[in-house]
């Protein structure tokens, strides 16, 4: 590229006002100009599908954990242990170093691999013959997993202007829903015709061909000559970690996304088996009941929250973070009745409030992190944020509420699992407020 060239870039770069995100080292707001809208969509498009492809891994588990139970003979807190501690640790454990590689290297690489070892490891839980061999196959799609999110947030930040991010965010957030219930439908559908072993055989085996199409079709931002980031010494990742531990803004997030993942993963997970138990719904119709409601209630709140944070960031960025201050607040109550409600249409119109309100909140919360962590940090910002999520809120979230589900059996029966759902959800107006406090010093740590 000749020197007018890169003038002409610079020229039709956007300025920063006041409240927008400030670049730092020479942050990427060129970067994206080197694609065009085509290009970007498109990777958006390989990302969504990598990412939908770890969701249906990661969450098909909650629609088999009744017949797992059933043939293993094991407990609540088994399954617990089954569907949250068991992949959390290890995603937890390697997430960190596999964010710090992100952060300096080859971002299409990782993605690559990531996608293959989950995929294998999913297969194997179909070949599991002891609870234990699940539980450890569990563990290796954890490992595997750890590094897909980071990676493909910090693509997305360098691929879309800084104007359109939270949207770009938005969408891809929605592969986490689109694998959920993609996990929830197919899954209870193939678990009732041919048996759960087969539903993991069908979740792995298209990751295989998605880690071969990532190789192919994405783009690594870094291996532009034009692009800055290459350019001068990386961050040592204990001087990253000092910094990201200085910002208020960040840790509030932080505590923020904790408390909303505990109360996601640890209450959500167990919705199918508290349709299954309490409604007396069968299997295939919780997975297309309940799927088609979920799918259309997150959709809802990802579009709508993407489109109103950009809208609304663009004036004042603390509105990334006030939006889920508002939802996460609003859809502690909502899930309160979902759960505690005896009819089981009554159940779905709530539960489709709720999927609107954490969905339409999360984007926009992340846009906030991405916002005050930098971007020589960026992908340590986004693996911090899903170590704590996925070891505390996806470890322990799914253990406690399937432990508190045993200890409320012998009291309350088949209602316990309601009870136990029931005290997650003030973990929600928790969350809300974690992100008031984001909003009220988020100006003074802006950084990219």
């Amino acid at each position: 590229m000749s020197q007018a060239e890169e003038r002409a870039l610079e020229l039709q770069a956007p300025t920063c006002t006041p409240l927008a995100i400030a670049p730092s080292r020479a942050e990427s707001c060129s970067t994206p100009l080197a694609y065009s809208d085509r290009q970007r969509w498109t990777y958006l498009f390989v990302l969504f599908l990598v990412s939908t492809s770890n969701f249906v891994d990661r969450n098909v588990v909650s629609v088999l954990l009744e017949p797992i139970k059933r043939e293993f003979h094991i407990s609540d807190t088994s399954l617990g242990l089954l569907s949250g501690f068991c992949f959390a640790l290890f995603y937890a454990l390697a997430g960190l170093p596999v964010a710090r590689w992100a952060d300096r290297g080859n971002r299409r690489t990782i993605l690559t691999v990531a996608i293959s070892v989950w995929s294998v490891m999913t297969m194997l839980c179909g070949f599991a013959h002891t609870f234990w061999q699940l539980a450890l196959a569990r563990v290796g799609v954890g490992a595997g997993e750890s590094g897909v999110l980071p990676a493909s947030q910090s693509l997305i930040v360098d691929y879309f202007p800084r104007e359109r991010r939270a949207t770009a965010l938005a969408i891809f957030n929605a592969s986490g829903i689109s694998g959920y219930l993609l996990g929830i439908t197919a899954g209870g559908y193939i678990a009732a015709m041919y048996g759960w072993r087969a539903v993991f055989l069908f979740a792995g085996a298209p990751g295989i061909a998605l880690a071969l199409v990532a190789r192919c079709a994405l783009a690594e931002p870094r291996l532009l000559h034009q692009t800055s980031k290459t350019a001068g010494p990386s961050e040592k990742t204990m001087d990253a970690l000092h910094a990201l531990w200085q910002k208020r803004s960040f840790i509030c997030g932080l505590a923020g996304c904790l408390c909303y993942w505990f109360f996601s993963y640890g209450g959500l997970v167990f919705l199918p088996s508290l349709l299954v138990r309490t409604h007396h719904v069968s299997l295939a119709e919780v997975s297309v009941v309940y799927g088609t409601v979920a799918a259309f209630g997150s959709i809802l709140g990802a579009v709508g929250g993407g489109w109103l944070a950009d809208s609304l960031a663009a004036r004042d960025i603390r509105w990334a973070a006030w939006l889920p201050t508002v939802s996460f607040t609003l859809a502690g109550p909502v899930y309160m009745m979902t759960f505690l409600t005896n009819d089981f249409r009554t159940c779905m119109v709530f539960a489709f409030v709720g999927l609107a309100l954490i969905t339409g909140g999360l984007s926009p919360g992340l846009l906030a992190i991405h916002s005050v962590c930098g971007d020589a940090r960026r992908a340590t910002a986004v693996a911090l944020v899903y170590f704590s999520a996925t070891l505390i809120g996806g470890g322990f979230g799914p253990l406690a509420t399937g432990a508190l589900s045993d200890i409320l059996t012998a009291s309350y029966g088949d209602q316990a699992l309601r009870y136990a759902l029931t005290a997650t959800t003030s973990l929600l107006v928790v969350s809300g407020m974690c992100f008031y406090s984001v909003g009220r010093v988020m100006s003074r740590d802006l950084e990219g």
